[in-house]
Formats: C-alpha cells, structure tokens, sequence
C-alpha cells in the first residue's frame, strides 16, 4: 500500500514491528498521537482557512504570537513560535511583503529587530481567528467539553515535563555536552 496509513494500520504495524521490544508502548502511543494530531489539525487548517488568505501555518503561527503578545524582538517571536531564527526570518520578510507586519532596529541594541504588527495585519487576524477557530472546534467535535479540558491540561503537563526537566535530560544522555549544531540532513562535502 502506498500514502498515508490510517491510524489504526499505523498502530497495528509499529505493534508487529515493535511488540516484542521493551519500550514504554504507552508512551509512545501518547506521543505519536500528539505529533498525528497536531500534524492532521495543521493540514486541515492549512487547507480550509489559511489557504484562502494566502497564508502557512508557520506565517499564521507568527502572525498570532505578535498580535497576541504585541511588538516584540524577533527571537522572542521565533521561540514564541517553536521555529529557528533563520526560519522567521524568510517568514517575516514575506509577512513585511505583504503589509502584515513590520521590522524596526531594537531602540537600544542595533543587532536585533523588533517585530510589531500593522493594522492590515490586525485586521486580517481579528478576521481569519474566528474562521480558524471554528476548525480548531470542528476537530475536537468528537470531545465534550469537559473532554477538551481534560485535554488540554494533560498535555499541559507533558508541556511543563519538558520545561522543567528536558534541559537536565538532555544533558544527561550527553554526558554534559552541548548538543551538535543542527544540520540540512544533506551529505556532507569533503
């Protein structure tokens, strides 16, 4: 079969693949159905909202955290938004394109910028955030309320896991080292 696999065929292969390992199976359902989900609710949203205002879920994802969080420096935006620096810089530069906001020289420190959005930008997301929601309700139409709850404050928790405790991890497993440097995945050139 090529495509995409259904959840049920995914789970059902990592279990004729993986079943007779020792792993923790419960938490990698848990987390493999986090990244399924956030993945399916990104392409559905990308798909019915986003597209029609010419917009990625990146560029939406940044949008948001300035007009929620207001001017800020560019690489509070981009941990704010869980993408590199390098990322938001293309994703600005398109988004300043576009009228939707503006960079500007930090007051004090001339090696930053400051992000700030414009009124078109407001006004497209005081606009398209209506529409965007009622995606994000329509894919948790399965939930209660009290399930959506319930939800959100258990993966609240995995959240504040890795906040309090994924730095010491990841120092642990190497043995105190900094991570290496991010790479393309690319064959290097000798």
């Amino acid at each position: 079969m090529t495509g995409p696999r259904s959840l049920a065929e995914t789970e059902k292969a990592v279990q004729a693949k993986l079943g007779d390992v020792p792993l923790r199976h419960d938490a990698m359902a848990a987390i493999a159905n986090v990244y399924r989900a956030a993945a399916a609710v990104r392409q559905h949203v990308e798909n019915s909202v986003l597209r029609e205002a010419e917009l990625t879920w990146t560029g939406f994802v940044v949008l948001w955290v300035v007009w929620i969080f207001g001017e800020m420096e560019t690489r509070h935006v981009a941990q704010e938004a869980g993408i590199s620096k390098g990322t938001l810089t293309g994703v600005a530069r398109t988004l300043e394109s576009r009228g939707l906001v503006v960079r500007a020289p930090h007051p004090s420190d001339g090696r930053m910028a400051m992000l700030s959005m414009t009124a078109a930008g407001e006004e497209l997301m005081s606009r398209l955030f209506p529409a965007f929601n009622a995606e994000e309700a329509f894919a948790a139409d399965r939930l209660s309320g009290a399930e959506c709850d319930q939800l959100a404050g258990l993966l609240r928790r995995v959240v504040a896991q890795l906040e309090d405790n994924g730095e010491a991890r990841r120092l642990e497993l190497l043995e105190g080292a900094a991570p290496t440097p991010r790479r393309s995945g690319r064959k290097r050139k000798d």
